[in-house]
């Protein structure tokens, strides 16, 4: 059952970074997480919304929380989408789609016409784990608007953190 409301728990998953090293949410259980899902690496709206965050990323940092990228893509296309932005956080590989599943990110786009599946563009926030090991929901952005994400996320952690 993905996480769909503030105060679900979030289940660990695994999978590797754009170096190639194994990532475990629970890796980064002792501050917040805001999780980012994005459809493509190196498109358009992709683009906009990782360098947002990398630009904001000495704030996000600041507010204490950890920011995580993650796609259907492969570790080699997040490896060079990293280098080429000079994306300053982790972006992780899932491009057998079971961490999309795992969130229910997965949807029906309509692309030019013709029904597809892929992600739709929402972000996690969520939490350093409770005294039970869990890791819950803080927050979810669905059908996230590149421009000015982060900008919105750091307002909502100075608001609520």
């Amino acid at each position: 059952m993905p996480p769909t409301e503030p105060n679900d728990i979030v289940e660990n998953f695994t999978t590797q970074d754009q170096d190639g090293n194994t990532v475990s949410l629970s890796d980064y259980s002792t501050s917040p997480v805001v999780l980012f899902f994005y459809p493509r690496a190196d498109t358009p709206g992709c683009t906009v919304e990782a360098c947002s965050f990398r630009d904001a990323i000495d704030d996000l940092k600041a507010a204490g929380v950890t920011v995580l990228g993650i796609s259907r893509d492969t570790v080699k296309a997040q490896k060079k989408f990293a280098e080429k932005f000079h994306l300053k956080y982790p972006l992780l590989a899932d491009p057998d789609e079971k961490i999309c599943d795992s969130f229910g990110v997965i949807k029906p786009k309509n692309m030019y016409g013709k029904l597809v599946k892929g992600v739709e563009r929402t972000t996690y926030l969520i939490g350093s784990a409770d005294s039970e090991g869990h890791q819950r929901v803080q927050n979810i952005w669905h059908k996230v608007k590149p421009e000015g994400h982060a900008e919105e996320v750091l307002a909502y952690l100075k608001a609520h953190m």
